[in-house]
C-alpha cells in the first residue's frame, strides 16, 4: 500500500526540518549567555554575603518587605539571576534559605522559555514564606517547581503599597527587584527550585 503526504504535512515536515537547525542554535546560544554563571561554583561564604546585601537593598527600597520579614518563617533569595537567550531563553541563579536571620541551607533556581528575547538582563528575587506549610513544604521537596504546592503571589508595586502582616493569606509573596527597585512584567510561574552545594 502506497502512502503519499498531503500537501500540508510536507509543508509541515519542510517546516520542521528548518526550525530544528535554529532551536539548536538558539540552545547553543543560551547556553553561552548562561555559561559564566553555569560554570562558576560560589563558595557558602559568597553566597550569604550576596543574599545579605541584596536582602538589606530590598529593605532600602521597599518598607513593605521589611515589615514581612518580622513574620516570616522563612525567606529564600536568589540576589543575581540571569536571564538571557535568543529565542529559546532561560534563567539560572543561586540563593539561600533564611530562617530566623541564619542560613539554612543553599539552593538554586532555574527556568526556561520560548519567545521572542534577546539579550541578558540580571536581577534578583526574594521569597517570603509566611506559612508553616509553605516552609515545611520547600524544606522536604528535594526539587520544588514553582506553581505546584504552596500559593504564590508576586507583588508588584501597586500591592506593595497595601500589602500588611495583618493582610497575607498566601503562603510565599515575591518580590523581584535589581539595582534600581522593584521590577514589573517578571514571572516565577514553572521554575524548578532545587538544593544547591557551595564550593567548601
Amino acid at each position: 500500500m502506497k502512502t503519499t503526504l498531503s500537501e500540508s504535512q510536507t509543508e509541515s515536515n519542510s517546516k520542521s526540518g528548518v526550525q530544528l537547525p535554529i532551536i539548536l542554535f538558539c540552545i547553543s546560544v543560551l547556553l553561552l549567555i548562561l555559561q559564566p554563571k553555569l560554570g562558576s561554583a560560589a563558595t557558602a561564604a559568597e553566597i550569604d554575603r550576596d543574599v545579605n546585601i541584596a536582602l538589606q537593598k530590598l529593605y532600602d527600597i521597599n518598607p513593605t518587605a521589611r515589615k514581612l520579614s518580622t513574620s516570616a518563617k522563612g525567606i529564600m533569595v536568589f540576589p543575581n539571576i540571569i536571564k538571557g537567550g535568543l529565542i529559546i531563553g532561560g534563567q539560572y541563579g543561586i540563593g539561600s534559605l533564611k530562617i530566623n536571620g541564619a542560613t539554612y541551607g543553599y539552593y538554586q533556581t532555574v527556568a526556561a522559555s520560548y519567545g521572542l528575547q534577546i539579550g541578558a538582563q540580571t536581577f534578583g528575587y526574594a521569597m517570603f514564606i509566611m506559612t508553616n506549610n509553605g516552609l515545611n513544604y520547600l524544606k522536604d521537596t528535594k526539587g520544588w517547581e514553582v506553581g505546584v504546592g504552596p500559593s504564590v503571589t508576586v507583588v508588584d508595586e501597586g500591592m506593595a503599597k497595601t500589602l500588611t502582616t495583618t493582610s497575607t493569606n498566601e503562603d510565599i509573596y515575591v518580590f523581584f527587584f535589581n539595582q534600581k527597585g522593584l521590577m514589573a512584567g517578571l514571572g516565577i510561574q514553572g521554575s524548578k527550585i532545587s538544593p544547591y552545594t557551595p564550593n567548601p
